[in-house]
């Protein structure tokens, strides 16, 4: 077992204590009395910068939790949806009303959104190249299949 520096500044005052320094009346016993005395309030300074810097990593640790679950509840739908193509300007909507396709020209994955999908007609982020969208509804399909 290691001692603390508050318990070994004790033991070292405890030792000047048995060699009755402050009766002594050299200069030498002065010195080594204030010097104990010093250490002790550096460890009892140091002591409470431990305890302080403990109680700071235990609300790191609680405040990373918090922050976790946030994460999870924020991020949650990211792995649903790939917002790789879309042109930034959509804000805050509904990940329903986006749709990924791929351009014919490039090849490269596109999102677009339901507007776009009104208006017929799709111009590529990507390569610039424009082409039209033949809209089928897949329940329909399904349907003439069967």
């Amino acid at each position: 077992m290691t001692m603390t520096i508050t318990e070994k500044v004790a033991y070292l005052k405890g030792l000047a204590d048995g060699l009755d320094l402050d009766k002594e009346p050299s200069k030498e016993a002065k010195l080594l009395t204030k010097i104990i005395d010093i250490l002790e309030d550096i460890g009892l300074a140091v002591e409470d910068l431990e305890d302080e810097i403990e109680a700071v990593e235990e609300e790191v640790d609680a405040i990373s939790e918090d922050l976790e679950d946030v994460e999870e509840v924020l991020f949650e739908d990211d792995d649903d949806f790939d917002f790789e193509g879309c042109c930034g300007q959509c804000g805050d909507v509904d990940d329903d009303a986006f749709f990924e396709i791929e351009c014919p020209s490039c090849g490269e994955d596109i999102v677009i959104d339901e507007s776009i999908l009104d208006i017929g007609e799709v111009t590529c982020p990507n390569c610039g190249d424009k082409f039209s969208m033949d809209l089928v509804d897949e329940d329909e399909e399904d349907e003439k299949d069967d």
